[in-house]
């Protein structure tokens, strides 16, 4: 199952990362995980949120430039050698991985990992062959 990840577009200058966290908390909105990067300019903030069509509007109503983005959460063992593992089917079918983040809980004593592939469809059918386990939104 695919998730909808917001990504917000942030100016990369100090308090800039409050606004979209304080427009959240005011419509109630819970953040299930979130990712920060940067580059000289701007900041992309990525967000994982239930009701991401209410976080949608509340953010763009606030002004924010809100990008949707089809990731996959994936249960990964956690013990040394889990994320090198899965990883191993992904890189002989050759299917790129343009980034991903780590949950900050665990889940049945797994790790929980967001990630975003150039081809996500072709990553869910091999990820399902290879009984990886693929969360969806209830499940976070």
């Amino acid at each position: 199952m695919k998730l909808t990840q917001l990504s917000v577009f942030v100016e990369n200058k100090p308090g800039q990362l409050s606004l979209p966290c304080k427009v959240l908390a005011q419509a109630g909105i819970n953040i299930t995980t979130l990712s920060l990067s940067d580059t000289q300019q701007y900041g992309i903030l990525r967000l994982i949120i239930k009701d991401w069509r209410k976080a949608q509007a509340a953010l763009e109503k606030a002004g924010c430039v809100v990008n949707l983005t089809e990731v996959i959460a994936l249960e990964v063992a956690d013990r040394p050698g889990g994320l090198a593992e899965l990883l191993g089917p992904i890189e002989r079918e050759k299917i790129n991985i343009e980034y991903m983040y780590a949950f900050t809980f665990r889940r049945n004593e797994k790790a929980v990992m967001i990630f975003r592939f150039d081809d996500p469809d072709r990553a869910l059918e091999l990820l399902r062959r290879h009984n990886v386990k693929v969360l969806g939104a209830v499940d976070l």
